[in-house]
């Protein structure tokens, strides 16, 4: 495992999406554009146990996660963050905890609690990244 510079820990505090790229079964790349926190050197984020980057995750648990920084390097190249590691889950049936955690998440990048119906979905997961590698353009690129 890896730490997360400092450098990196704003991203987390903005309303900056996080793009996921996962393994399909039949090795092609699955994308998901969403929302991330930072819990330590750990990223965070929610999902429902079917969708195809859990389904994928449980299989395979390697990720690669790109931020996208609203700066610019000197040069003019946008700055964006790529770590990548390994997620662990937590849940299903955390249906209390889930939605407290989506709730936080909304409030950073909605301004309000989680306004959509699977609020307190039964096959909510909180998925856990630990970084091993963390790459990119920008202050946090070694």
């Amino acid at each position: 495992m890896t730490t997360l510079p400092p450098s990196t820990h704003r991203l987390f505090e903005t309303d900056s999406y996080a793009t996921f790229i996962t393994t399909n079964a039949d090795g092609t790349p699955q994308v998901s554009l969403m929302w991330i926190s930072r819990d330590g050197d750990d990223l965070v984020f929610g999902a429902e146990d079917f969708r195809v980057k859990t389904r994928n995750l449980r299989r395979d648990p390697r990720i690669t996660v790109v931020v996208h920084d609203d700066r610019n390097t000197p040069e003019g190249l946008r700055q964006h963050l790529v770590v990548r590691g390994t997620v662990t889950f937590h849940g299903p049936d955390i249906v209390d905890e889930w939605a407290a955690f989506m709730d936080e998440q909304s409030h950073r990048y909605l301004g309000t609690d989680f306004p959509f119906p699977n609020r307190f979905t039964k096959t909510g997961v909180i998925g856990r990244i630990k970084p091993e590698r963390v790459t990119g353009i920008g202050p946090w690129a070694g």
